[in-house]
């Protein structure tokens, strides 16, 4: 059986600043870009059953830029939807809210940690078919894809806060002795020489 492979899209002025992207159809920076042609010089000779995508522009301009061949856009693959809090830093909602967390309290006017979960487990639903004729690649977005990790292993939605994931990161799902496991986690692809990564948390 093959593995998941989630690419977190390339860097945009919004994740540079930490604030939240969810519906906000940005394009990616000029270091976003050369995070996803570095992500395609990691991939290179990697063969895929699928590349399947968030529909934002962010997630579908990396995959192409990576050299990946987009055989669909999934809609469930779309970041959290944040609501009031799009374009937000959690410290400018903490000022307002405090006790504030989008793993439990979720987004007025956007989604709960239990819809973000239902529709991640759809896209789980989808794939795994997939997986019978070889590895397939989901590009996406730092919270959703959070989610769908904590999901893959049984998790709830919450346990997602527990997975770090930076702009330009790999991260492998598979299965050991027939359970499902995370093989590797936000692993950053090697430099460009001459640039060399910031590593910052983004959310």
């Amino acid at each position: 059986m093959g593995e998941i492979l989630l690419i977190r899209h390339g860097e945009t002025t919004w994740s540079a600043s930490r604030r939240h992207t969810s519906y906000t159809d940005l394009e990616l920076t000029p270091d976003g870009e050369r995070q996803a042609r570095a992500l395609g010089r990691f991939l290179a000779g990697r063969r895929f059953a699928a590349v399947l995508t968030s529909p934002r522009a962010r997630a579908l301009h990396t995959a192409r830029l990576a050299g990946l061949t987009v055989t669909g856009t999934i809609d469930d693959l779309a970041e959290w939807n944040y609501g009031d809090y799009e374009g937000r830093t959690t410290a400018d909602i903490s000022d307002d809210h405090p006790s504030w967390s989008i793993w439990t309290d979720g987004c007025p006017g956007g989604e709960s940690p239990n819809q973000v979960g239902e529709r991640l487990d759809r896209v789980l639903a989808r794939v795994h078919p997939l997986l019978d004729r070889g590895t397939v690649a989901l590009v996406g977005h730092a919270h959703s894809l959070r989610v769908l990790g904590a999901r893959w292993v049984g998790l709830p939605p919450s346990a997602g806060g527990l997975l770090r994931l930076d702009t330009a990161t790999v991260s492998v799902l598979g299965h050991e002795h027939g359970r499902r496991v995370i093989l590797r986690w936000n692993q950053p692809v090697p430099p460009t020489p001459g640039h060399a990564p910031e590593r910052g948390a983004r959310h």
